[in-house]
């Protein structure tokens, strides 16, 4: 059985690129190149429900926006990985596609929105009928939102 692909997509502000991101049905990934020689410990993380600052202690937050939607703020977490700051969202409601990381960022334009729900309903179809590959499937026009299609989500 071959591996769904999730489309990481890059927010660039100004130029620079601020951070990437991806989502799965239940989680949502974001990814930062902190400065170098930043430790884990210098850090200054706040994940709520509604909210997400980033910061290195002693300096103003580098992020302070709200999510785009809801988290479950008590199974989220972040790491320092590889020099790369992961921080691992989990979404508030399953199935549920992303525009956006954070309010007021840029949304995904058409052509990718469609890959993230194609991604997103892959993987939909795949919990739902195990064993099944439908790495392969495509769709023919617009992709169904995961959340709602055929009368919603059936597993837990």
């Amino acid at each position: 059985m071959d591996k769904i692909e999730y489309k990481r997509v890059a927010y660039v502000h100004n130029g620079q690129q601020v951070y990437e991101w991806e989502q799965s049905l239940e989680d949502v990934n974001c990814y930062i190149a902190p400065p170098g020689g930043v430790r884990a410990r210098d850090f200054d993380i706040d994940i709520s429900a509604r909210h997400l600052r980033v910061g290195i202690k002693g300096n103003p937050p580098f992020i302070d926006e709200d999510f785009s939607e809801l988290v479950n703020s008590n199974d989220s977490f972040w790491t320092l990985e590889d020099g790369t700051l992961h921080l691992s969202l989990v979404k508030g409601s399953r199935g549920v596609t992303w525009a956006a990381l954070l309010k007021g960022h840029s949304a995904f334009d058409p052509l990718t929105q469609q890959e993230v729900a194609k991604s997103l309903m892959l993987e939909r179809f795949q919990a739902e009928n195990p064993g099944f590959d439908f790495s392969g499937a495509s769709f023919n026009g617009e992709v169904p939102d995961p959340k709602s299609f055929m009368g919603g989500m059936r597993y837990k």
